[in-house]
């Protein structure tokens, strides 16, 4: 998978170089291409340099972040869009989610959570490149569409890469090599990836306990399931659950 380019837009010359030089981005596979200190000189910038993906604030000079994301849409309908931002509102997190961005990150940023941000959007971006394959009459099924099935339709399973060796009857370097090739992120990260949304469907769309949904979603052990959700999503199951149906 060819590196992803990147737009940091913030008028805090510190926050763009804190994301220049403390997140490893050539390790989730991007490379920053240009940052823009305003709104409009953000649209210039898209326009010119046309990123995959562009980081960008909410209060900035001359036109908001919301604004730029509003007016790009029209050009660029496929550029992704995350917003990090010291506004805990959820009036503008639910303007955010009308523009569908892709995530909503709050300052100080912590890295970690940035970093499963972009490995999520990468492969969100595979799945659907997947999709718009699918509808080709010449589209051909390859080894990672297979897996990537087969995990889905054994989520509730101890998956592990000895598990689709001997499923698939391949090397598991191999199997681990492809996730990296062809998505631009690890097995491990697929895996969790998937979980987690298995997981937050049934949060939100059913009446499960947390343990019931944990086991559903392939873990064991409920204390590592709300550990690994917290550590993607930011909460806990039981506040992710709660702060839902507090917007309802």
């Amino acid at each position: 998978m060819k590196k992803l380019g990147v737009l940091l837009v913030d008028d805090e010359i510190m926050i763009r170089e804190g994301f220049k030089k403390l997140f490893d981005w050539g390790a989730h596979g991007c490379d920053v291409i240009g940052e823009a200190a305003d709104g409009m000189e953000a649209i210039s910038k898209i326009d010119d340099l046309k990123p995959d993906i562009v980081v960008i604030d909410i209060n900035m000079p001359i036109m908001n972040g919301l604004k730029v994301i509003q007016m790009t849409r029209l050009k660029h309908p496929d550029i992704a869009f995350i917003i990090v931002s010291g506004y805990d509102d959820f009036s503008y997190c639910r303007e955010a989610l009308r523009l569908k961005i892709t995530d909503y990150i709050l300052k100080p940023v912590n890295y970690d959570e940035f970093g499963t941000c972009i490995d999520n959007l990468k492969i969100s971006m595979f799945r659907n490149h997947i999709r718009n394959q699918a509808d080709d009459e010449e589209f051909e099924e390859r080894p990672i569409h297979s897996i990537m099935r087969f995990m889905q339709e054994h989520l509730k399973e101890d998956i592990s890469l000895s598990m689709l060796s001997d499923e698939f009857h391949m090397n598991p370097q191999y199997i681990s090599q492809l996730f990296k090739s062809e998505m631009g992120v690890g097995f491990l990260a697929y895996l969790t990836n998937i979980r987690m949304e298995h997981a937050k469907k049934l949060l939100l769309a059913s009446s499960l306990s947390i343990g019931e949904i944990s086991e559903e979603s392939g873990y064991g052990d409920y204390r590592v399931f709300t550990k690994a959700f917290k550590k993607s999503e930011g909460v806990t199951p039981s506040q992710f659950r709660r702060d839902f149906l507090d917007k309802q």
